[in-house]
């Protein structure tokens, strides 16, 4: 395809996704709007309440001004104040990413990934700003800055990673841009890019499967506390249509809950308000939100709780293990990836990227949700990032020696035989 076509048609994609996000946001708003103020209320006020959502979807910061009164039912002290909620509702932050890995996929495809993903990431830029522009009153207004940059930098990511994904798959002279990074990491030294290469896969596998042993714990939780869930619903009252809008901002704060169960599994946790603690060593909680998914925290010390931090060690080795074969591949006595120091140096730098994954995520998933005490919710990335380099770490180190044992094993053991079988046939 040409590049005007290409770009017109990431650009479209954007659109839609953005449309698409928007509207899980202001369906069951407008529902609420319709159904328990009876179209009593200015219905632009439920507009620009979703078109902030979906700006906190991307981790665009919201400063909100309460009412006297309703600030004076909060009980929160400095409700009456204007104050922040920086937390970032990642369900529609990872709708963004999987149009814009569709998008860059496709751009890449057709040999002009990096016009698909100019215009896709412009569309979005505009949306976010127009939308923080329009949505903005006194009682709640987007950061303009933000909300033009992040959006974007979401689209961004998801472009980006799908464009590499085709790439690799397909002949990668095909797509300008990809034949460009091709061609400059041929220019770098082969041990260099190797090295790299394993170290990413290792680090980067390790930190996404304790997200997806994360996202099983969390699904048991629910499950197992399902009961005391639907008794948070009914107690809360809010109906049909105010249970409907709250279920979608349930659903939107799974992948919070995800990195969340990522960091209880290292063993810093994370917090719902100042002072509060969710770890295996112990759960220490004060008021929290009215979100019945809340219900499903554990509320006690967990037996055995630093047996969790087996997993991480054990993501570290077996990522080793697999994928370890790549540096006993090098070529002579003279090759660094022959060296007693290598493996150490691959598990180091495992280490390394799996806590930077993790620690990014980590900021990522936490931030303010209210006043007061709820100015401080989720993990620590400093403690996540810390922990999961250390133990995945650990974990490779060994993975790693492991695999430099066992070829040099093989490698004796071929010796021998080829020696023996040799001197046998030798008259």
């Amino acid at each position: 395809m040409r590049r005007t076509t290409i770009a017109l048609l990431a650009g479209l994609e954007a659109s839609v996704a953005a449309l698409i996000g928007l509207g899980i946001a202001l369906v069951p708003l407008m529902l609420l709007w319709a159904v328990h103020f009876g179209l009593a209320v200015d219905a632009t006020l439920f507009l620009r309440a979703a078109a902030d959502v979906w700006l906190l979807g991307h981790g665009v910061d919201l400063v909100l001004q309460l009412a006297p009164v309703t600030a004076e039912q909060t009980g929160l002290p400095g409700a009456g104040d204007p104050f922040p909620i920086t937390i970032a509702l990642l369900g529609f932050a990872l709708i963004s990413v999987a149009f814009a890995r569709r998008i860059g996929r496709r751009s890449a495809a057709e040999g002009h990934s990096f016009t698909g993903g100019i215009a896709a990431v412009s569309v979005y830029a505009v949306v976010g700003f127009a939308l923080a522009s329009l949505a903005g009153i006194d009682g709640a207004r987007s950061s303009l800055w933000q909300a033009a940059l992040l959006p974007a930098f979401v689209m961004a990511v998801g472009v980006v990673i799908g464009a590499v994904v085709e790439s690799l798959r397909d002949d990668p002279m095909t797509d300008a841009a990809g034949g460009f990074v091709r061609r400059r990491v041929a220019e770098l030294p082969p041990v260099l890019v190797d090295t790299a290469r394993i170290v990413v896969r290792i680090g980067a596998g390790a930190a996404f499967g304790l997200l997806a042993v994360a996202g099983v714990l969390v699904a048991a939780l629910i499950a197992v506390d399902y009961a005391t869930i639907a008794g948070l619903y009914q107690s809360l009252g809010s109906g049909i249509d105010g249970g409907i809008a709250l279920t979608v901002a349930e659903l939107s704060l799974i992948p919070n809950l995800v990195i969340w169960g990522a960091a209880w599994l290292l063993g810093p946790g994370f917090a719902i308000g100042a002072g509060s603690s969710v770890a295996p060593t112990g759960t220490l909680l004060g008021p929290v939100p009215g979100i019945p998914l809340l219900g499903a925290l554990p509320n006690e010390s967990q037996p055995f709780g630093a047996i969790w931090l087996v997993v991480p060690v054990l993501l570290g080795f077996l990522g080793a293990w697999l994928v370890g074969t790549a540096w006993n591949t090098g070529g002579g006595r003279h090759d660094v990836r022959t060296a007693w120091w290598f493996p150490a140096l691959i598990g180091v730098g495992s280490g390394a990227v799996a806590g930077l994954v993790l620690g990014l995520l980590a900021w990522w998933s936490g931030g303010a949700v209210g006043p007061g005490r709820l100015a401080e919710v989720g993990p620590d990335p400093w403690a996540v990032a810390g922990v999961a380099a250390l133990t995945v770490g650990i974990g490779a180190v060994v993975g790693a020696y492991s695999v430099r044992t066992r070829e040099r094993g093989v490698d004796a053991g071929g010796e021998l035989l080829e020696r023996t079988a040799f001197e046998t046939q030798a008259p």
